[in-house]
């Protein structure tokens, strides 16, 4: 059997039905209702009917995400579906991840990520932030345009930076709202092919988001976590650890600190996977993988069908 990876995708592939291809399945079924138990909240009907308005709340994307990536990981299981050599997750699928390796119970997460949503919202008024994706350019240049743009607006309150480096010519930008269109004009005259402007709703992973990490620390430390029984790499040390306090802390600087994807997609290679899997809603992942490293056999499992072909491998 391919030595395999599983990855989980994090906010952005949320869609209104994106579990409904997998009907009554057991896993997927129970999962929902773990979820919605713990939080006190129906989202099997929030995922299966939207609207895409409720569905890109920040305080609702992160949940009803987390849910579905679980969700398609049982079912992965339930149906025979081997374990892989590590997991990892795509910022908020870092979580899953974790769920997945049985560091955390979907019970635990669940609400957790729910105030992680919340709390990231409140560190900044809506409309004073902003995440840019620049295609084009390497990571080292992106750095540099941003620290450009910086200097350039003469300001401490003015904030940009790279924050999620997503493949070896995307990187996504984060900040103040000022800042970021700034930066976007900088990287462009630097030969960025463009400078995409995000619909989200905060500049996540940015410094900006530290109020938000210091709620969620302190949830954090209220949570028993334990070893995990799966490597999970995760995204702001690229390591591997099975300490629970070091867990704690990895999830905490996350949440202000970038999410280094490329890195992680390397270290499971070295770790020995030939395929990296994405699981949960979408193919963003996936599609990260091949440009990242042609080299990796990618896939995504996301309903009944795709569970069959990645078995199939």
């Amino acid at each position: 059997m391919t030595a395999f990876a599983f990855v989980f995708p994090g906010q952005g592939s949320q869609s209104a039905g994106m579990l409904d291809a997998w009907g009554g399945h057991p896993a997927v079924r129970e999962t929902l209702r773990e979820a919605s138990d713990a939080l006190g909240e129906d989202l099997a009907r929030l995922i299966h009917e939207g609207p895409k308005e409720a569905l890109q709340l920040t305080a609702n994307t992160q949940p009803v995400m987390l849910a579905a990536g679980v969700a398609c990981w049982r079912a992965w299981r339930a149906e025979g579906g081997g374990l892989p050599v590590a997991v990892a997750g795509h910022s908020l699928g870092e979580y899953s991840a974790l769920v997945a390796a049985g560091a955390l119970t979907l019970a635990q997460a669940a609400p957790l990520v729910r105030l992680r949503a919340t709390a990231m919202q409140q560190a900044v008024p809506v409309g004073a932030g902003a995440m840019a994706a620049i295609l084009g350019l390497d990571a080292a240049q992106v750095r540099q345009g941003c620290a450009e743009a910086t200097r350039a607006m003469n300001n401490p309150a003015e904030v940009v930076q790279a924050v999620n480096f997503n493949d070896l010519t995307q990187t996504v930008i984060a900040g103040t709202k000022a800042a970021v269109d700034k930066a976007c004009g900088v990287l462009k005259e630097m030969g960025a092919r463009r400078a995409l402007p995000l619909p989200v709703s905060a500049p996540f992973h940015s410094s900006l988001m530290k109020p938000a990490a210091e709620k969620l620390k302190a949830a954090l430390e209220g949570v028993t976590l334990a070893a995990p029984q799966i490597p999970v790499v995760n995204n702001v040390d690229v390591a591997v650890q099975s300490d629970p306090a070091r867990i704690r802390d990895a999830l905490y600087r996350q949440a202000f600190s970038p999410v280094r994807w490329v890195e992680c997609v390397q270290k499971l290679k070295a770790l020995g996977a030939a395929a990296i899997v994405e699981c949960g809603p979408g193919k963003a992942l996936a599609g990260m993988t091949k440009r990242i490293d042609d080299s990796l056999a990618s896939a995504a499992v996301y309903d009944p069908a795709t569970l069959a072909q990645v078995k199939a491998l």
